[in-house]
C-alpha cells in the first residue's frame, strides 16, 4: 500500500540556543545560520566547521532539521557547502543594495525547487518527516528565497563586532540591532568600551 510507504514523521524537541553543539545560530534564519559555519571568514586562515560529512549531519541536527545524523555522503557536503557560499554571497550584496548574482541565484533557486521535508504537528510540537540531506538543504534555500526575495531583506545586517563576519535580520523595533548576539560580541564591545573609559580616567 501507498500509505506504507510515508516516512514516520521523526519526533523530537528541536534545539534552541544560540551555541548549538558547536554552531552558531544567531542570525534568526536557517539561510543566515549556515554561512555562519564558516567562522573567521574574513581573515586570512578561516576555519571551516562543516569539514567532514559528519559535521554536516552535526549542523543539520543543530539546526533542528534533522533528529538524527542523516549521514549525508561527500558530494553532499560538497553541495552544502556550495550552497552556503551562495547564500552567503546573495546575503551580502542585498545589504549593500548591489545585483544579485545570476549563477547563487540560479543555484539557490534550484534547491529551493527540491522537494523539502514535511511538516507534522508531533505529540511535543514541531517535527518534520524523515528526509534525505537533499530535502533538507532544500529547507535552508527555500527559506533563502524567502528572505533574500521578501522585505525583511533590508533588515540584514553585518554584526559590527571587530571582526565578527556574522549576518543576522534585525527584527527588533528600532531596527538599531548592531550584534549577532548581545552575550557574544555585544558583551566583548561593551567589556572594551569600559576599558576604553577607565584607561581614560587613568590618564
Amino acid at each position: 500500500m501507498a500509505r506504507s510507504k510515508r516516512s514516520t514523521p521523526e519526533t523530537h524537541v528541536a534545539p534552541t540556543g544560540e551555541l548549538r553543539d558547536g554552531f552558531k545560530f544567531r542570525s534568526g534564519r536557517l539561510c543566515l545560520d549556515l554561512p555562519a559555519s564558516l567562522v573567521a571568514r574574513l581573515k586570512a586562515e578561516p576555519k571551516d566547521l562543516l569539514e567532514t560529512p559528519h559535521d554536516l549531519g552535526r549542523w543539520l541536527v543543530a539546526a533542528g532539521l534533522a533528529a538524527k545524523d542523516p549521514k549525508p555522503t561527500d558530494e553532499e557536503l560538497r553541495q552544502a557547502r556550495e550552497l552556503r557560499e551562495a547564500l552567503y554571497r546573495l546575503a551580502v550584496a542585498r545589504l549593500r543594495n548591489e545585483d544579485l548574482d545570476t549563477r547563487d541565484r540560479a543555484l539557490v533557486n534550484r534547491w529551493a525547487a527540491e522537494p523539502p521535508p514535511a511538516p507534522q504537528l508531533g505529540p511535543q510540537g514541531l517535527t518534520w518527516t524523515s528526509g534525505g540531506v537533499p530535502s533538507l538543504l532544500a529547507a535552508v534555500a527555500r527559506d533563502g528565497v524567502e528572505l533574500l526575495g521578501g522585505p525583511l531583506a533590508e533588515r540584514i545586517h553585518n554584526c559590527e563586532g571587530e571582526g565578527c563576519a556574522l549576518l543576522f535580520v534585525d527584527t527588533s523595533r528600532s531596527g538599531e540591532r548592531r550584534w549577532c548576539s548581545m552575550s557574544g560580541c555585544g558583551n566583548k564591545a561593551k567589556v572594551e568600551e569600559f576599558r576604553r573609559r577607565q584607561r581614560g580616567e587613568g590618564g
